[in-house]
């Protein structure tokens, strides 16, 4: 017979260095014992790290006997919904601000940088107008897609609403952000959406904010938006 021993570990402190291409090199030799405990989730499909925190969280308890059954199952799957657009692959509004108290967190603790890029597509009530809703629909979730297909598994992509979405990049600036600005509003143009077989392509405005030591995830959104509408009304 075995004992088991439950040891409560920082969710933030304690994301493996497998799937943290963004750490510095102090901190992954440091988590090096930690990256082997964790290595068979962090290998894992879909596994990220901005959602790792809310996972440990789940995970600390094992269900008891009494639990089985689909109650558990159930209410892991409503939470994780919770936090997930339900038309795009992106994270809804909740979901991405929670990716971003984790994200500051942690960039506090070991001094981190990340930037936060801010969209708003253009033209978009005219892809309604012209094909439809569910043509506007199909170009969301293109827009989605493509900007998760661009980014790191270790950032995250989030639908704020409407045709706004956020992404958030660690381990990068804002010389970084404005990079990846440029490189997604090309692929914007160039790759667009595909409805009834024709490729419609598409627009959009970024706005580029660095952390800066913030701490209100509302906040630093809230600067991201400005400096997109800048940029939107210089266009």
């Amino acid at each position: 017979m075995c004992t088991r021993l439950a040891i409560p570990i920082d969710p933030v402190a304690a994301w493996p260095t497998a799937s943290m291409a963004w750490a510095s090199p102090s901190l992954a030799a440091g988590c090096a014992s930690l990256a082997n405990c964790f290595l068979s989730i962090s290998s894992a499909p879909g596994f990220s790290p901005m959602e790792y925190g809310a996972r440990t969280s789940q995970s600390r308890m094992k269900p008891s006997a009494s639990d089985a059954g689909p109650r558990p199952a159930l209410a892991a799957a409503a939470e994780a919904a919770a936090d997930h657009d339900v038309l795009t692959p992106a994270l809804n509004r909740r979901g991405f601000v929670a990716a971003l108290q984790r994200a500051m967190a942690y960039c506090q603790r070991h001094e981190v940088p990340a930037v936060l890029l801010y969209l708003d597509m253009d033209g978009f009530k005219g892809v309604n107008d012209r094909l439809g809703h569910a043509a506007g629909d199909a170009a969301l979730v293109a827009v989605a897609r493509m900007m998760i297909g661009h980014l790191r598994e270790s950032d995250a992509v989030g639908r704020l609403g409407g045709d706004e979405f956020a992404l958030l990049m660690l381990n990068a600036g804002q010389e970084d952000g404005r990079a990846k600005a440029r490189q997604l509003a090309e692929a914007l143009e160039t790759e667009g959406f595909v409805w009834n077989g024709e490729r419609t392509p598409l627009g959009g405005s970024f706005g580029v904010r660095a952390w800066d030591g913030h701490t209100d995830a509302e906040v630093w959104l809230t600067e991201a938006d400005a400096a997109m509408w800048v940029r939107k009304k210089g266009r």
